[in-house]
């Protein structure tokens, strides 16, 4: 509502609108007049007052038909509308709240009940509107409360997605840098850890199914917590075979180091585990294999099922690494080799064969850290 209240007063008797707006205008309202129902309907819809002094009696239309037909357009805000007659009698009052008006005046109007009618009326529109502003405000507040439960829901949906392949913290930022963007197929050097128990198929082949599945369920916790922890990215759980890749899908500049690192790690784990197999009657040991060069990365799969995983020559040569090397080897190729020198101590193999290559390749066993200088 403006800051001075606008008054539309309808009456076909001209000294009566005369006498209506001196008094009203004394009292600081802005004041419109029509003659007649039509005028007045022209002029409502057009300048929305914030009150209307009504009178019943007119020509054409009268105020009755006025009143109802401003009423129930929805499309017009809220108004309230003052009947004002000479008539008393009590089935006139009646007719005209029904018709919607909000409070009846008779002729002659009494000065200080008008000024009190117009003030509880438009203290009345005050209300009215502040209560519509609040619900529109809340019916906003609410859209965007649904869309941003709608956002965050999606985002955990989607995080809930990556931690089965990137730990917590890589989740976070792939999720805050874009997303699945960053999962599309895409070409880039990596490195490759393979690793795999030794002895597992006669093991599993000759144990109740409940202790595969828990050997597999500590063998698992004990190498996925090794490879959040170095951020790497799990390809994949299959068998008794662990693939986990660096520098993909986030940039890691020292993705050679880190892996070779992550896999003494892992064997450090993996060693602590072996006895406890063994002393429940479980032969089995654990061997690794690390790759490193070129590979195509990114999302495979179906809308179902989505994996993460890495195409190419490194990929075969880690695991072919990983079947060469004896329990507790953990078996670099030449260029991860390359790449690592110096930070980590090796023993040279010289070329060895590998299954499903037709040449040998030059490789390592990586041993231990080398001492900080």
């Amino acid at each position: 509502m403006s800051t001075n209240p606008v008054i539309l007063v309808v009456d076909d008797n001209a000294a009566n609108v005369d006498i209506l707006k001196m008094r009203l205008t004394a009292n600081g309202y802005s004041v419109l007049t029509a003659s007649e129902g039509e005028q007045a309907l022209t002029i409502a819809r057009e300048a929305h007052p914030d009150l209307i002094l009504l009178d019943i009696m007119m020509p054409s239309i009268d105020g009755l038909a006025v009143c109802r037909e401003l009423k129930s357009d929805e499309s017009l805000p809220f108004m309230p509308i003052i009947l004002v007659t000479a008539k008393t009698a009590s089935e006139d009052m009646v007719r005209g709240l029904e018709a919607g008006a909000d409070e009846y005046l008779t002729k002659p109007v009494n000065h200080p009940a008008l000024l009190a009618r117009v003030k509880s009326m438009l203290r009345i529109k005050t209300l009215h509107d502040q209560t519509l502003d609040q619900s529109r405000q809340l019916a906003e507040w609410n859209q965007k409360l649904e869309q941003r439960v709608a956002e965050q829901v999606n985002e955990l949906e989607r995080f809930g997605r990556l931690k089965r392949y990137f730990s917590p913290h890589l989740a976070e930022l792939i999720v805050a840098k874009g997303g699945d963007e960053m999962l599309e197929c895409q070409r880039r050097e990596i490195s490759v850890v393979f690793c795999d128990l030794r002895g597992f198929t006669a093991f599993s082949e000759g144990a109740e199914p409940e202790e595969v599945m828990e050997v597999l369920g500590e063998y698992y916790t004990a190498m996925g917590e090794e490879v959040f922890r170095f951020e790497g990215t799990i390809e994949r759980f299959v068998g008794d075979s662990v693939m986990a890749l660096f520098n993909a899908p986030l940039a890691c500049p020292d993705h050679e180091q880190r892996a070779v690192t992550m896999a003494l790690e892992m064997r450090k784990r993996a060693l602590e585990l072996t006895p406890h197999w063994g002393r429940r009657g479980h032969a089995l040991g654990i061997g690794f294999g690390v790759a490193t060069g070129y590979a195509t990365i990114g999302k495979v799969g179906f809308e179902g099922r989505v994996e993460y995983s890495a195409t190419g020559p490194v990929a075969n040569l880690a695991s072919r690494l990983c079947d060469a090397a004896q329990h507790a080897q953990v078996l670099i190729s030449q260029r991860t080799h390359s790449a690592v020198n110096g930070h980590i101590e090796v023993e040279p193999l010289g070329e060895i064969g590998i299954r499903g290559l037709q040449h040998p390749v030059p490789a390592y066993n990586a041993l231990a850290l080398s001492p900080a200088p």
